[in-house]
């Protein structure tokens, strides 16, 4: 943990309840600019258009006036996600079935929440005009990383999260164990059933978009930089 993140998580735990007025640290050299963190909302008070105006290149998603800053990824993540989504456009886009997205993009999952899957896939029907965020997706893919925070985040919370949005489809691609989970949601359904858990030497395979595949073999050699599997 760095200086400055300790430092803001002394901060934060000596904070008295929200009712209490307090002061906030003096920023000095060597510590995070305070002064600045004021200019925003607290957590737990940030309003929707806040959140989709807010200028950054991190990974943010947002429940219930929350932000959460999911953890910036390495080459190894940007190099699977090139990969899916170049897949996925070269099989989506010559049939005009939809577009392709990738993070950052923001998805309305709930009335009062957004993610940003890392990989996506919006049929013609679901595109909203604009800027205006898609509520929900077709399809959503997830590359998991290795801190188990994250894992649990991508194999529990999302699963329930993106079924309870009724995502038709959902992949979990785990670089550590180098297997793509495939969940699809029944007709009426708000949990997900397994399609498969597809490892080295199998193709992941896709329910909505009939004909789409993954060679796992291939994503994960990819994402180790190499050239084949």
């Amino acid at each position: 943990m760095s200086t400055a993140t300790t430092m803001l998580a002394d901060a934060h735990s000596e904070l008295p309840p929200a009712e209490v007025e307090w002061e906030a640290p003096v920023s000095r050299r060597g510590t995070p600019t305070w002064e600045m963190a004021l200019s925003f909302p607290h957590q737990g008070e940030w309003t929707e258009e806040e959140y989709l105006n807010l200028d950054t290149n991190r990974l943010v998603e947002f429940t219930d006036g929350v932000l959460e800053f999911l953890p910036m990824p390495g080459p190894a993540h940007f190099r699977i996600s090139r990969f899916l989504t170049d897949a996925l456009r070269s099989f989506v886009e010559p049939q005009e079935l939809g577009e392709v997205f990738w993070a950052p993009y923001s998805v309305r999952v709930s009335e009062s929440s957004f993610r940003e899957p890392d990989v996506g896939f919006l049929a013609t029907g679901r595109i909203p005009a604009g800027d205006t965020p898609p509520t929900g997706a077709d399809l959503v893919m997830e590359i998991v990383s290795a801190d188990p925070k994250d894992k649990k985040r991508d194999y529990e919370e999302k699963r329930s999260v993106y079924a309870l949005a009724q995502i038709p489809e959902y992949w979990i691609v785990d670089p550590d164990a180098e297997s793509i989970t495939v969940l699809v949601l029944p007709d009426g359904a708000n949990a997900y059933t397994k399609l498969g858990v597809f490892t080295g030497g199998q193709q992941a395979r896709s329910k909505l978009l009939a004909g789409f595949s993954i060679d796992v073999a291939s994503c994960f050699a990819k994402g180790r930089g190499e050239k084949k599997p």
